[in-house]
């Protein structure tokens, strides 16, 4: 009964089943793609420019005029990578992940280390996109911001549950979200820039600001540089459709680079276009409330329906970021796990044909750092973008290997553009390290060998399974005969039942008992002279009314006489029909089995005996 109680809620939760033979009605088509494959990217535009102006701010009001020159060079490193990630979309149309891209072309290490990067930088995704949505909530609901760990631990839930769900649903569910936000962000920009242009912006008063006046310094050219690293946050989840392209509708390449293209347009024009207007109406960050919410109140003119309805979009654009991360985790997971480099359960999936337990792994690894980092969304940002910029560069550094050894026209272009691509990843992930590393980033760099070590382990452990169980230069072994032993508590049906099962696959078949107890043992003999079918009854003596030491040391001195032939273990088990009824009965099969589990030659099998209501 609890079992189906417990399938029926999967239903619920999940939905039915669907057959592999649908699988291909399950791809993504280039609307719902754009949704589930870009909110990472389009979402980072929400708070790129805000931790810019925060890194800035150290140095006082003077320098946020630097938030736009800033927010112009991230904008060329956007184009550059997403141009040179659409070159990958054509050269791997089976899925161009850096993983596959960088073991294929530089080592299978290289591959390792930008699938640790990767997978990283997708738990971080979660995070701070979930973190960044609740903060959009409790700057609008400021009552809110204690229970912003509760909240966004809720929201995990629901993302995970629509992943669950299936691609095509999840699909359709994120749809709406994220182009409401497009639609959102662009009435926003409209509405301001016509403001600005008019001369009727007003600049906004300025408030608390999150840096202590002790804390102030020079506008260095660290400074600059750690402001520039953490726009950075405006790249993550460029690299996510070049990763996805199995999932777009055939065309899949064609697909999946028109939508790469259209993202990337999207990202420039709404991430300068707040930047712009960030400076254009005086923004300047404060403690408990986010840049695009004041951005709003300046451009509308208070907290009126237009502001609630950008902080609306703005929490689900960012809370649903994080499926970016949910469509790429678990299927980066299946591939590392198809090379034998993860656990072969994350090949399997689930119900809806997704990849169920990489979206659990992830839901679990997400919450668990939003619990550590209390959901605050610049405590996390110091840890993103290390793994997102170390797959860039090994993805575009493979794809100048990969044209420099297949030649074929215009591949010298091509090579160019990745390794200019390369080349400024490179330089922005060594920016990034170093201005970074002591606010956090150091967990990163330290956490990535630690998971190619682990990846590695995984392979070493596989490659002994197989080279074990290769018939290779194996010989077949002459018969071998079976002793079957049966451990007993007393005689009845259970018991006699699991003789006769015994007597069914073997010849020698011995009954054990351990004696604590003289007068049960002697009713014990006493039955077994009715009961016992001719089989051999061994009565131990327990002394210290132990009933496992004498059985064990019995089946060891077995194994010493008859070393090769096998030894079975059969357990006479009770299976009661309501579950709370196995706290009434011994568990002491299940201390034989755990006991006996790592013996070479002996097999430990159960007899059930259903018990009726």
């Amino acid at each position: 009964m609890a079992e189906g109680l417990a399938s029926a809620l999967k239903r619920v939760i999940v939905g039915r089943p669907i057959p592999s033979h649908l699988a291909h009605h399950e791809r993504l088509t280039k609307t719902t793609g754009l949704a589930v494959l870009s909110s990472d990217a389009l979402s980072s535009v929400a708070y790129a420019t805000e931790e810019i102006l925060r890194t800035l701010l150290i140095a006082g009001t003077a320098g946020l005029w630097l938030v736009t020159p800033i927010g112009a060079v991230i904008t060329m490193l956007l184009l550059v990578i997403a141009f040179s990630y659409r070159q990958t979309i054509h050269a791997y149309p089976g899925g161009g992940g850096a993983y596959i891209v960088a073991r294929e072309n530089i080592s299978t290490n290289a591959g390792l280390i930008a699938a640790a990067a990767l997978l990283t930088d997708y738990v971080l995704t979660v995070a701070v996109s979930i973190a960044a949505g609740v903060a959009a909530v409790t700057s609008a609901l400021p009552s809110l911001h204690v229970n912003r760990v509760e909240l966004s631990l809720a929201f995990v839930g629901v993302i995970a549950v629509g992943n669950l769900r299936g691609i095509r649903e999840s699909g359709r569910i994120f749809a709406v979200p994220t182009y409401f936000f497009i639609l959102s962000m662009l009435a926003l920009l409209v509405v301001g820039f016509f403001k600005v242009l008019t001369g009727t912006a007003l600049p906004l008063e300025a408030g608390d600001s999150p840096v202590n006046p002790a804390q102030l310094g020079a506008l260095t050219t660290f400074l600059v540089l750690r402001a520039f690293s953490n726009g950075c946050t405006a790249l993550t989840g460029v690299e996510a459709i070049s990763n996805g392209v199995p999932a777009f509708q055939p065309p899949e390449e064609k697909n999946a680079a028109q939508t790469l293209v259209t993202m990337a347009v999207l990202a420039v024009i709404m991430f300068m276009g707040i930047t712009m207007l960030a400076q254009a109406f005086h923004v300047i960050p404060q403690t408990d409330e986010t840049v695009i919410s004041m951005l709003a109140r300046a451009v509308f003119g208070g907290r009126g329906i237009p502001y609630y309805l950008i902080q609306a979009a703005t929490m689900l654009i960012l809370v649903l970021a994080a499926n970016t991360a949910y469509a790429d985790f678990p299927r980066l997971a299946s591939i590392l796990a198809r090379d034998r480099f993860l656990p072969r359960q994350f090949l399997n999936q689930g119900d809806r044909l997704a990849f169920s337990n990489g979206i659990v792994l992830l839901s679990l690894l997400a919450g668990a750092l939003l619990v550590v980092f209390g959901g605050d969304t610049h405590a996390l940002i110091p840890l993103y973008m290390i793994g997102v910029f170390i797959s860039f560069s090994l993805s575009q550094a493979g794809m100048v290997l990969k044209w420099k050894r297949e030649g074929g026209e215009g591949w010298r272009g091509h090579a160019a553009l990745n390794a200019f691509g390369a080349f400024l990843t490179t330089i922005v992930l060594v920016v990034v390290a170093i201005t970074k590393f002591t606010e956090g980033a150091w967990m990163i760099i330290a956490v990535i060998p630690v998971l190619v070590w682990h990846f590695r382990s995984i392979r070493r452990h596989y490659d002994m399974v197989a080279i074990q169980l290769s018939l290779k230069h194996w010989k077949p072994q002459p018969p071998r005969t079976n002793i079957v032993i049966v451990p007993l508590g007393g005689v009845h049906r259970a018991v006699v039942e699991a003789l006769d099962y015994a007597r069914s696959t073997a010849r020698d078949v011995r009954a054990i008992y351990v004696n604590v107890d003289a007068k049960a043992t002697e009713s014990v003999r006493r039955d077994w002279v009715e009961w016992g079918g001719g089989a051999e009854l061994i009565v131990l003596d327990s002394p210290y009314r132990s009933l496992m030491e004498p059985l064990l040391e019995y089946i060891e001195q077995v194994e010493k006489d008859h070393p090769d032939d096998f030894i079975t273990i059969l357990l006479p088990e009770f299976i009661p029909k309501r579950l709370w009824h196995h706290l009434l009965h011994n568990q002491q099969a299940l201390l034989i089995k755990a006991a006996l589990l790592f013996r070479p030659n002996v097999v430990v099998t159960s007899v059930p005996f259903h018990l009726r209501r």
